[in-house]
């Protein structure tokens, strides 16, 4: 007797009942129903969301430089900048604006397009506003997209940043509300909300994600990305950090999430903010070119680029463009010369 095999065709498949949130709303439980989904549906969905609202072939590249290393006084578990700890890393004072314009000239010659710059501090004092708005202005005359991240923010200080021209500001809320306690003991997750509140309501866009990886359960990861997306608006930019376990932290020796886990939350970010830009950034220099084309695929369509993220190694843009060139993608804005997709009924469009 011959066994008859029932395939199901493509567009029942896109006819099924989505996860969707209620009231606009995500609660944990529907991002966990994410997680829980087959890998393979997860990755089909994700893909199919991200080609809705981006080109699947364009990768924002953006670049990131610690203008002021070390001695923060944050506990920050994951840190090797925190004063907490005995890392290695030396304090040092902030960099001159000429320093900051030198390596923003040479991100823009590798190809990016966003110049972000992280300070270790709890928040900046006054006596470092002018030197730090004053960068904005002269890496946005460069023609450059600016991002900063200094610590807490108060209404003033947003608003000194955004009369500068600052085009987003970074502030994590690093993981779920009830983990927070187990990494960070110095400031509040009602303080980075407080921060984030101040820079939307300054007018600067949003650059706010997390770390994965620092011993929280599927449900803590599912409550980061709900807290994330529940965010109104949520941000225009997730950066998804892989931990990078740095001797001398307390989290040295956490237990590496499974590499499917972490496409995973690639996957149901890019489904519960769509719009988004995704960001793979701190330990893509562990991530083999396997796992990255699968983040991709995910709906990752942003990149740390350069040799280093603050105080950890970062791919260098060699490497990054050779991966480019094998998984057919570009840079955001970088139009090839002759292009041709395929359309869903396998007809070339040019």
């Amino acid at each position: 007797m011959s066994t008859v095999v029932a395939t199901v065709p493509l567009a029942s498949l896109r006819r099924r009942a989505p996860i969707e949130p209620e009231a606009g709303r995500w609660s944990v439980a529907e991002v966990q129903a994410l997680y829980d989904l087959p890998f393979m549906d997860l990755l089909f969905r994700a893909q199919q969301v991200h080609r809705e609202h981006f080109d699947p072939s364009e990768v924002q590249l953006s670049t990131l430089l610690s203008i002021k290393t070390g001695g923060c006084a944050e506990d920050c578990g994951y840190c090797p900048q925190s004063a907490h700890f005995d890392t290695g890393v030396e304090a040092s004072k902030i960099m001159s604006i000429s320093e900051v314009l030198g390596a923003a000239q040479a991100a823009k010659e590798q190809g990016a397009t966003r110049f972000c710059m992280g300070a270790a501090w709890r928040s900046p004092k006054e006596r470092d506003m002018e030197r730090v708005t004053e960068m904005v202005r002269e890496v946005r005359g460069l023609g450059l997209e600016t991002c900063m991240t200094l610590g807490m923010l108060d209404q003033e200080q947003a608003a000194q940043l955004k009369d500068a021209g600052l085009d987003y500001y970074n502030h994590n809320l690093d993981t779920a509300p009830d983990h927070y306690g187990n990494v960070i003991h110095t400031r509040t997750y009602q303080d980075r909300l407080d921060t984030l509140t101040n820079v939307r309501d300054a007018g600067i866009n949003v650059c706010c994600g997390g770390i994965v990886g620092m011993g929280e359960t599927r449900a803590q990861r599912a409550g980061l990305i709900a807290q994330l997306a529940n965010l109104d608006p949520f941000p225009e930019s997730v950066p998804i950090n892989n931990l990078v376990p740095v001797p001398g932290t307390p989290l040295a020796d956490s237990e590496p999430i499974d590499p499917f886990e972490f496409v995973r939350t690639i996957a149901v970010a890019r489904i519960t903010m769509p719009t988004t830009m995704v960001r793979l950034s701190a330990g893509r220099e562990q991530m083999d070119d396997e796992l990255q084309a699968l983040c991709f695929m995910a709906g990752a369509n942003s990149i740390f680029y350069g040799d280093r993220l603050l105080t950890t190694t970062n791919p260098q843009a060699e490497k990054d463009r050779r991966l480019f060139e094998r998984l057919q993608l570009r840079p955001q804005g970088q139009r090839p010369e002759v292009q041709a997709h395929l359309d869903v009924s396998g007809a070339v469009a040019k």
